[in-house]
């Protein structure tokens, strides 16, 4: 028993956050990730005192496992942190590793080192894409959580493995409770299959076998978490679900994002001009999480699955949707009002971005607003001599919007008894430092912080350029102007100038409107 655990039973309170992480030793997968680097920002920067961090990393790109650290040191997400606390990298150390590989691809000298000095262990790498082969999906997602468990059944010293999940490994049900359901099969007996099933042939049976899961990326997640049940048990074990996670709220930096995953990839397809048309229900509830409230929750789950002990797996739900709502229609608005006010730099046209759940509809924009202007486009890229891209960057947006589209028509409810819970056990301070409820969030000012952060952070787009964007908007709608004239012209050749019928209509519309004229006319001049 530690000197704090020693204190706080005496005097009947649990330790505060960063009292529990002082000295811990940390071991973290996913930390390249999206969610990895603000959980490593936000515990060394609140938990100052927290030992060794080590990082599940593989070689990348030519980089070994130490380039690869030094580059994430340098990342703009630790620029609150390197302030405060310079030397904040001597805490980092990559144990080089794969979750694809046998045992992680760890060696059996670092697994040693694991096994004698880890306490926490946070789990959030996996696979996000929601198209993934199912065979990848499942040596991702499934077999990894699995790996995962074996090391932490060899670690002396664990006192809490947070698994982080999702929010949607149940989006089949409408409503979802704080526990781990049974998946449609035992995740053993799919592992056995893919052994002998070749690609083909797995590739034709996978919609039966997710069934009423939208793609592999939810069915697998839910595999794991009943593989948790099965194989974990006598761990200290916890689960966090995030929904769909955006850019921060608060920390590091309002807007902070690093990545096209998501909404940010749309926001951005938007601003641009690019995305004109996107299938969806726009009364349908867009679960949006900001990064920064799973993070904390991570944190705080893991402290109080330490110190208290539950005897069973809690689950904890980090959505929005429930306590407070925001359609995608609204996002629409608040998204488009922000890209007219603030354009990004070199539109491809002028903002102008609609949902509809009619497939028709979409389909008919889809053609007309995108494929035609790319082929256009391209054309025009081959005379210049140069790279046709746009076609080829439609295709990607649209498979984009395909794996999105169940996710913006479909509604969903949790429960949150759990958080409830973790919430009433926090102190006021650290309720204040590690802030996971988002019912103070305000949507409006979220949304324009979100798509001012992938304009300066995925885009590395200045304010400074503003004057030159908002120029080459007006330029843009000049080009539109003249070519609505010129199509306005043509058509009254082809059809009026040839067309008795069509000429009689003219006639009437203008002597209509010139009537209208008149009469104002007349009616402003009695006035006077």
């Amino acid at each position: 028993m530690t000197e704090i655990e020693s204190m706080d039973k005496g005097q009947g309170r649990l330790p505060s956050i960063a009292e529990y992480y002082t000295g811990k030793t940390v071991f973290i997968t996913g930390a390249t990730g999206f969610i990895g680097k603000v959980l490593i920002e936000k515990l060394i920067r609140s938990c100052p005192n927290v030992g060794k961090i080590y990082m599940l990393m593989r070689p990348k790109r030519s980089q070994d496992i130490e380039q690869r650290l030094q580059e994430l040191i340098k990342c703009a997400v630790f620029d609150k942190l390197r302030k405060e606390l310079p030397d904040f990298g001597q805490k980092l150390f990559a144990v080089n590793g794969d979750i694809t590989s046998p045992d992680l691809g760890i060696s059996e000298e670092d697994a040693k080192m694991l096994q004698d000095e880890i306490q926490v262990v946070f789990h959030s790498a996996a696979t996000i894409r929601f198209d993934e082969p199912l065979r990848i999906a499942v040596n991702m997602n499934v077999l990894a959580v699995r790996k995962m468990l074996k090391l932490c059944q060899q670690m002396k010293k664990l006192e809490v493995l947070v698994h982080v999940s999702t929010a949607y490994a149940n989006c089949d049900r409408p409503f979802i409770e704080e526990m781990i359901y049974n998946p449609p099969v035992d995740p053993q007996k799919l592992i056995d299959a893919l052994e002998w099933m070749d690609d083909e042939m797995l590739q034709k049976i996978t919609p039966k076998l997710i069934g009423n899961k939208p793609n592999t990326y939810t069915y697998t997640k839910q595999l794991a978490e009943y593989l948790l049940t099965k194989e974990g048990q006598g761990l200290p074990i916890a689960v966090v679900r995030p929904s769909i996670v955006g850019a921060s709220w608060k920390e590091p930096h309002p807007g902070w994002i690093d990545n096209y995953n998501g909404p940010s990839g749309l926001y951005v397809a938007a601003g641009k001009g690019i995305l004109r048309s996107m299938k969806g229900d726009w009364r349908a509830v867009a679960d949006i999480i900001p990064v920064d409230i799973p993070c904390n929750m991570i944190i705080a789950t893991a402290w109080y699955t330490a110190v208290t002990k539950p005897s069973n797996i809690l689950i904890y739900h980090c959505t929005s949707g429930s306590v407070n709502p925001f359609t995608w229609g609204e996002i629409e608005d608040v998204v488009m009002n922000f890209w007219k006010k603030v354009p990004l730099d070199s539109c491809f046209r002028r903002p102008n971005a609609c949902m509809t759940y009619n497939g028709f509809l979409h389909d008919f924009y889809t053609f007309v607003s995108h494929m035609l202007p790319a082929y256009v486009a391209d054309l025009g890229f081959c005379l210049l001599g140069k790279r046709p891209r746009m076609v080829k960057i439609y295709n990607r947006l649209h498979r984009s919007i395909g794996t999105l589209y169940y996710f913006t028509t479909h509604s969903w409810e949790w429960t949150y008894n759990n958080l409830d819970m973790l919430s009433s056990q926090l102190s006021p301070e650290d309720k204040k430092t590690f802030y996971f409820d988002p019912r103070g969030l305000h949507w409006p000012t979220y949304l324009e912080n979100y798509c001012l952060g992938t304009k300066k952070y995925l885009l590395n787009e200045d304010l400074s350029g503003l004057p030159a964007a908002k120029a080459h908007l007006r330029k843009l709608r000049n080009i539109r102007y003249c070519f609505n004239t010129v199509v306005l012209v043509a058509l009254w050749r082809v059809l009026i100038a040839r067309s008795q019928f069509a000429r009689n209509l003219w006639y009437l519309v203008m002597g209509l409107i010139n009537k209208f004229v008149r009469f104002f006319r007349l009616t402003s001049t009695a006035r006077h």
